[in-house]
């Protein structure tokens, strides 16, 4: 394990931690948005790159769409940033257009955190939120703790809040097994056979509807790609089964060459897919990558995207009598 600084932001050291396993496998993770900047498994004798990051700090404050954040307070989208709670309106501040993106401008991502505890292996990481930040009520004290685990990395998050507050944290790593190019002709397995459709401004229309025979059903492994060949542009959150067995991976995902496998566990409702259709052309990332559009896909386990403003989707809401709790696992190996 190392630990050093790695830049600075608002006046304060931005800490980089550095986990290894005995599997060979190396993980970095910085203070600032407690986000995962490299992933760093053995193939073949060397040391390959499987996640979008960059090498230094500054382009994190302006070119990063996210690439492996932890996103909060609440993740995804919130209809035109606005919500009601037991009897109390609240106006959030918008981020995307009309509506909120991953908590607002002054996101979890873009926040420092603290570290609490350090082992070789795990970092635990926490942070403060407020009552009123980016219009959210409540005073929310939140902890992650990362655990390295032979191949397998295991996050866990725990939240409180003072009064009722909806909550949905979610990892935003970029996955690209092959360190390089794009990741169309990945294969990609996912185990929700139905979706939350989308509406205006990607906000859920509420309905959910299934995927059997569409572009979008991928419970069967395949490459990202219709039938013609051509790029499908994946931005989409996936029913996951209620009743499912934890210990089976919700989405599966494979190098072309299958050098990598990666599998990922959660004990959340849905998992937002999505193949980076939208990352900027030119984008220079790690080890001298350029980055473009589908050079990574996104596997955010998560609560339903604008849960708050839809009685019937898994509930958001928190608060003293209700603990936010949610683990998840992502394995990567050959």
């Amino acid at each position: 394990m190392d630990r050093t600084v790695f830049g600075r932001f608002e006046g304060r050291d931005v800490e980089e931690i550095v986990l290894r396993s005995p599997a060979g496998v190396e993980i970095s993770i910085l203070t600032y948005g407690a986000l995962v900047r490299d992933w760093r498994v053995p193939v073949d004798g060397t040391m390959r790159s499987v996640v979008l990051g960059f090498d230094s700090f500054e382009p994190y404050l302006t070119r990063s769409p996210f690439f492996g954040a932890i996103c909060g307070r609440v993740a995804n989208r919130i209809g035109g940033a606005q919500f009601d709670l037991d009897g109390v309106h609240y106006d959030l501040v918008p981020s995307e257009g009309k509506n909120q993106l991953h908590g607002g401008p002054k996101n979890f991502a873009t926040t420092l955190w603290s570290v609490t505890a350090l082992t070789p292996t795990s970092v635990t990481l926490a942070l403060s939120s407020p009552d009123g930040d980016m219009g959210f009520p409540g005073n929310v004290a939140v902890e992650l703790t990362y655990r390295l685990e032979g191949h397998k990395l295991m996050l866990e998050w725990t939240a409180r809040s003072d009064k009722p507050t909806p909550i949905n944290l979610v990892q935003h790593n970029y996955f690209n097994l092959t360190g390089q190019g794009d990741v169309l002709d990945h294969t990609l397995e996912v185990t929700g056979t139905a979706v939350t459709e989308l509406g205006e401004g990607q906000i859920p229309t509420g309905a959910i509807v299934p995927v059997a025979g569409t572009e979008l059903d991928f419970s069967s492994p395949r490459p990202m790609r219709d039938q013609a060949g051509n790029a499908i542009e994946i931005d989409i959150n996936y029913a996951l089964p209620t009743r499912r067995n934890f210990a089976d991976a919700v989405g599966r995902f494979r190098a072309p060459d299958a050098s990598l496998t990666l599998e990922i566990f959660s004990d959340q409702p849905g998992l937002q897919v999505y193949n980076g259709w939208k990352i900027e052309p030119g984008t220079k990332g790690l080890h001298g990558q350029h980055y473009g559009p589908f050079s990574g896909l996104c596997l955010e386990d998560q609560i339903f995207p604008d849960a708050i403003n839809n009685p019937h989707f898994p509930n958001s809401v928190f608060g003293p009598d209700r603990p936010y709790h949610h683990w998840c696992a992502i394995e990567i190996k050959p």
